[in-house]
């Protein structure tokens, strides 16, 4: 059944249907929210939000528009007003001391899922710290560059559904793409090079 068969199950009173579209969408819901706000915490508590307004405007919805987009619309305009709090917040504590890390951050979701496959030790140290640095540089991506690789790269979205979500033009959304894997592909080629000057080291000491 189709995401949009299960909505207009769901608005005629089904709620086995909100359930089933709650279960095929809510892993690539959380990776996007995770990705953009960098916590897994924050993310699961705008993941609910994220349901919560998909259950109060389900009458909202039009049967024209895909339900994946109006979904990732939803999370999308969730980041930007969590984006703009912490600002607020961040703006109002300059003076307050800093919070340590938190302990139990669950880390970037990459490195998680490769350091459950079978690897060789070498190979999956490797692995995790080239994950690591494509974190960091995901996170230092401008956040309308950010929002469409994730919404390119994580939600699987087309360009035309990206755009639509966006606000943008389809062109426009491509450009953001294309600049942000330059950016991406620079962090990662730096990575490459600082390793092996790395190895090189070690094999002269």
């Amino acid at each position: 059944m189709t995401d949009e068969a299960l909505m207009m199950a769901f608005r005629s009173g089904d709620a086995r249907a909100f359930a089933t579209l709650v279960e095929r969408h809510e892993t690539r819901l959380w990776n996007y929210l995770r990705r953009f706000v960098g916590d897994a915490a924050t993310a699961e508590d705008l993941l609910q939000d994220v349901f919560m307004r998909v259950l109060d405007h389900a009458a909202d919805w039009t049967p024209a528009a895909k339900v994946t987009t109006w979904m990732f619309t939803i999370a999308r305009n969730l980041c930007t007003d969590h984006a703009r709090r912490a600002v607020h917040r961040k703006a109002s504590s300059l003076d307050a001391p800093a919070a340590r890390a938190s302990e139990d951050d669950s880390g970037p979701l990459l490195v998680e899922r490769v350091a459950g496959r079978d690897l060789g030790g070498e190979h999956q140290a490797q692995m995790a710290e080239m994950l690591v640095e494509l974190d960091a540089a995901l996170a230092a991506l401008p956040d309308e560059q950010r929002e469409v690789f994730l919404m390119r790269e994580v939600m699987d979205l087309s360009f035309a559904e990206i755009a639509q979500a966006v606000g943008a033009s389809e062109p426009t959304v491509k450009s953001r793409m294309r600049y942000a894997l330059e950016r991406l592909r620079g962090a990662l080629a730096a990575f490459r090079d600082s390793s092996t000057h790395a190895a090189v080291g070690e094999a002269k000491a």
